[in-house]
């Protein structure tokens, strides 16, 4: 069975959620993975649907235009003072759109309060079938595999995921072999870049690389074949923004490249196949 692909927003953010799936399908994905939750930084787009039906229904025709899927939406940030019931919008719009998952991250420092929300956002997403994916970051609170798994079996939440970051695994310096005692029903999909393979000691720099300057896959240095075949065959969501290459190729060119590079590096690799 073939490798499946979802475009990640992040790769093209300046593209509204209709235009995402459209873009997507000419390039030749399986599904989309939109940033519906507004997390409100600066400069960025707001997308999120519940609040713009206008949106939200141009995207059900994008997406009954071309036979594409939702895979997950983002981003359910956990932070101080938060109430993790503003994401229930988002979740049912996403479970309305056939979506299987929530991304997450956490950004606060306190254990027991992070490990209370994200069991939290679990319990609202239950209902809709929906799992909630924890991302670790290098620039966040979780910011390394052993952190991730601290809260995943702290909550012991059945629709708790593990999403893995090749991007930040490579950053956060952790080991290959410390993925194979993990339990496989934690992942559901992982996300694919590359980055030079020198990892940033200033972390404004960690910041910008991740947010502008990722490599398509195969490209850099991040060792992409020994961390995936390290973890079970999933759907696979290309987050590869490279501001620059937008700009220079146009979003729906530069997407094309994403997937095109990433088929031929697991090709040649043998990753899954």
């Amino acid at each position: 069975m073939a490798l499946e692909y979802s475009l990640a927003h992040l790769t093209v953010l300046g593209c509204p959620t209709p235009e995402l799936v459209y873009v997507a399908a000419r390039a030749g994905y399986d599904y989309v993975s939109p940033r519906l939750i507004y997390m409100g930084l600066p400069g960025e787009p707001n997308y999120a649907l519940a609040d713009n039906p206008e949106m939200l229904r141009a995207t059900k025709r994008a997406l009954a235009d071309t036979g594409l899927k939702i895979h997950d939406i983002e981003l359910a940030r956990v932070y101080d003072d938060m109430h993790p019931s503003k994401y229930l919008p988002a979740m049912e719009v996403a479970a309305e759109l056939g979506a299987r998952a929530v991304l997450s991250s956490i950004w606060t420092p306190k254990r027991e309060y992070a490990i209370e929300k994200f069991a939290q956002i679990c319990d609202l997403a239950k209902p809709f079938d929906l799992t909630v994916d924890l991302e670790y970051v290098p620039i966040a609170s979780v910011n390394n595999l052993a952190g991730a798994v601290d809260v995943l079996r702290a909550v012991k939440r059945p629709n708790a995921g593990l999403m893995v970051d090749v991007h930040h695994f490579h950053r956060a310096l952790d080991k290959f072999e410390d993925l194979d005692a993990l339990p496989k029903e934690w992942f559901h999909f992982a996300h694919l870049c590359d980055a030079q393979g020198e990892i940033p000691s200033d972390r404004a720099e960690m910041t910008r690389i991740l947010r502008e300057e990722r490599l398509y896959v195969g490209e850099g240095g991040v060792p992409i074949a020994d961390i995936l075949n390290r973890l079970p065959k999933m759907v696979y969501s290309i987050e590869l923004p490279n501001l620059a290459r937008a700009r220079e190729f146009g979003y729906a060119e530069h997407a094309f490249r994403c997937l095109e590079s990433a088929k031929a590096y697991m090709a040649k690799k043998s990753v899954h196949n």
